[in-house]
């Protein structure tokens, strides 16, 4: 059967409109960096694009112990095994599948390796904003980890919802600071954001908000930190606020006239 007039005409129509569309982006692209925010710490040695070199290129070295929290194969082949081949990886997920060793919650991480000698790098991808509890997994984490080993995790600042209901959470470079600090015996070696967003209200949202723009947004938050002590008993109720955020504060409000 043909197709009519009318079904011709708006396929035609909405090719014009995705070509339109593509248009509009190449343009709006060339303003991309005032939706950048200056006080925002990008991420260098631990970007999206370099943490996996850096994690191998450090622990890739026989008698190195790695775990890897969040290990199952989700949106694809993970090469984490071949290129920790000369290290001893154990990959650590909530269920069984491609690249789990050990299956388990990680909100009780440490009850799966009681007895056993402790690791040299611990690091998790795009599983701390699946944690109820991430202030736990921090603590089990630090149960682990040998002095002098490393911790990376790399998870979302902004992105789109996922996974759910188990989607929680949402960090800054500061919330992971936060999470991983001197009060629990961590040393930060960097922390900060990588993949700048363009974002904008819809024309959905509220009158007030309709179509503005939404400037300091990025996909990914990372934190590489050392541990350089163990931390006692460690009680998260017990942690004066300063511990964790260090020599920074809220911004004084501004002076009205």
């Amino acid at each position: 059967m043909q197709p009519s007039y009318l079904e011709i005409m708006n396929r035609i129509f909405k090719k014009i409109l995705k070509i339109a569309y593509k248009m509009i982006v190449v343009i709006e692209s060339k303003f991309d960096k005032q939706f950048l925010v200056p006080d925002v710490p990008m991420s260098k040695i631990v970007s999206h694009q370099n943490w996996p070199d850096y994690l191998y290129g450090i622990g890739n070295k026989p008698g190195m112990r790695i775990l890897e929290i969040g290990s199952r194969e989700v949106t694809g082949q993970s090469s984490a095994r071949s290129n920790f081949s000369r290290a001893k990886y154990i990959g650590f997920d909530f269920y069984p599948g491609n690249n789990v060793d050990v299956v388990g919650d990680a909100h009780m991480l440490s009850s799966y390796f009681e007895g056993e000698e402790r690791f040299d790098i611990i690091y998790s991808s795009a599983c701390f904003e699946h944690f109820a509890m991430p202030w736990i997994v921090a603590v089990e984490i630090a149960k682990l980890l040998k002095i002098g080993g490393v911790v990376f995790v790399e998870t979302h600042f902004s992105f789109s919802s996922h996974e759910r209901p188990w989607h929680f959470f949402q960090f800054s470079d500061m919330a992971l600071k936060t999470l991983f600090s001197s009060a629990l015996g961590f040393e930060c070696i960097e922390a900060g954001l990588s993949n700048p967003l363009v974002g904008r209200f819809s024309s959905l949202a509220d009158g007030y908000l309709k179509n503005k723009p939404v400037t300091g947004l990025y996909c990914h938050s990372e934190y590489l930190g050392k541990k350089v002590q163990d931390v006692e008993d460690f009680d998260w109720g017990k942690v004066n606020l300063i511990d964790v955020v260090g020599e920074t504060k809220y911004p004084e409000p501004k002076h009205i006239e």
